[in-house]
């Protein structure tokens, strides 16, 4: 399983937007694209997918912006890339035959869908950028 390019994005403006959290400063769409490196008009309708699932909110006004909706420890991955990928609609296909080979073969991928909704669970935007801290400590501390 590979995150999409979607989600990572997602994601990527999440973190910068939780690196900037405690200032409760909004960030410009294009302050987010330029740190993270996504494009702005693509950044703009995640930006909106995450607002509709009430993840990050807009600011109005020229010094407007977004911010997260919430606190980064209560965004957990699997709110980010259930918003994004839409997991809640897989559904199982319908015409499919129903072999006793296309049954396992479901049944194990669901076991693969509810592990990897076990791990992104279990995961938040904090430890994201908990880790993210920890990694720029030891680049540096490489350097010196």
């Amino acid at each position: 399983m590979e995150l999409s390019c979607k989600s990572e994005y997602a994601l990527l403006a999440l973190v910068e937007l939780g690196l900037h959290h405690t200032s409760n400063e909004p960030m410009q769409i294009r302050q987010i694209a330029v740190q993270q490196n996504i494009p702005d008009r693509y950044l703009e309708q995640l930006l909106a997918t995450l607002r509709r699932a009430g993840l990050v909110r807009s600011q109005r006004g020229a010094r407007g912006g977004y911010l997260l909706a919430r606190l980064p420890w209560q965004i957990t991955l699997y709110d980010v890339v259930r918003c994004i990928e839409g997991l809640d609609a897989q559904g199982e296909p319908q015409d499919c035959p129903q072999t006793s080979e296309a049954v396992v073969i479901t049944e194990v991928w669901q076991e693969v869908r509810q592990a990897a909704e076990s791990v992104l669970q279990k995961y938040t935007l904090q430890d994201l950028l908990d880790r993210r801290n920890a990694k720029q400590q030891v680049d540096i501390m490489y350097y010196i």
